[in-house]
């Protein structure tokens, strides 16, 4: 499938599936009402091509394959959009019984439903970073990111390849959560998906990054002890326990609704 496939026209619906990757974590609204992030930002360079759009966002962060599967996908068949931005098995990776053939079966499955309905699905390979705590599991998204590759071939689908957008390994793309993307990452992500579109917007999500100033040892130390404390430690925590971030949290965009140039 090419972007000229896609049906880029005024009153387009676009819905979005997926975890905390599609929801936005780490990149929040100025006002504080919520997490933007590359999902919301491509809806709006589409509005800004097309005139108007209708978009939902059923993404919640922390959540399984099989809870998309089970949560978000049938709202998203009701709904028909003519486009469906799908993310889903980075959490399930995470764990130890990950397992990237069986979510590669699974994923294969969703997107089978989601072009049966008559969807053009956007998929996506994650970023290809294989230090610090990613080292060890990155063999596994490797795999998992492969089968992505070729799902998307055998069902015509787009695909945003984050593995070889060198630019988002920089520290700079990242939150300090170390797990979710900066608003500058969004921001070039989401510049990436409108070119995979076909949406002409201004800016380069390839611009290089201004130089970096130099970091001591002492600081990088305190910065990996804070990030210890504040994101790996209670994540560990969560996962021990059986809770999830996204336990207490519903949809942002839980139904299509009107978005336009003007907002």
């Amino acid at each position: 499938m090419t972007a000229d496939d896609t049906p880029l026209r005024p009153g387009l619906s676009l819905v979005s599936i997926g975890d905390s990757f599609t929801e936005g974590v780490g990149d929040p609204y100025p006002d504080g009402s919520g997490f933007r992030g590359w999902a919301d930002r491509t809806a709006e360079h589409l509005a800004d091509h097309l005139g108007e759009i209708r978009y939902a966002n059923l993404a919640v962060r922390g959540k399984l394959m099989r809870q998309i599967v089970t949560d978000q996908l049938p709202p998203a068949l009701e709904m028909a959009p003519d486009l469906v931005t799908l993310c889903a098995g980075g959490n399930d990776l995470l764990r130890p019984a990950g397992d990237p053939e069986r979510m590669a079966r699974v994923l294969e499955n969703t997107v089978s439903r989601l072009r049966a309905n008559g969807s053009r699905v956007v998929l996506f390979t994650g970023v290809n970073i294989a230090s610090g705590y990613m080292r060890g599991t990155i063999g596994l998204f490797a795999r998992y990111y492969m089968n992505v590759r070729a799902i998307a071939d055998r069902h015509d689908c787009l695909l945003v390849d984050q593995w070889s957008m060198q630019v988002l390994t920089d520290p700079r793309a990242w939150d300090a959560d170390r797990l979710h993307m900066s608003p500058e990452g969004h921001r070039r992500l989401a510049l990436r998906v409108a070119e995979v579109l076909g949406v002409p917007v201004t800016g380069h999500w390839d611009e290089p990054w201004p130089e970096a100033g130099r970091v001591g040892r002492a600081e990088a130390l305190r910065e990996d002890l804070t990030w210890v404390r504040d994101s790996l430690g209670p994540w560990i925590g969560r996962r021990l326990t059986g809770r999830s971030s996204g336990d207490t949290v519903t949809a942002k965009r839980p139904e299509l609704t009107r978005l336009t140039k003007d907002r």
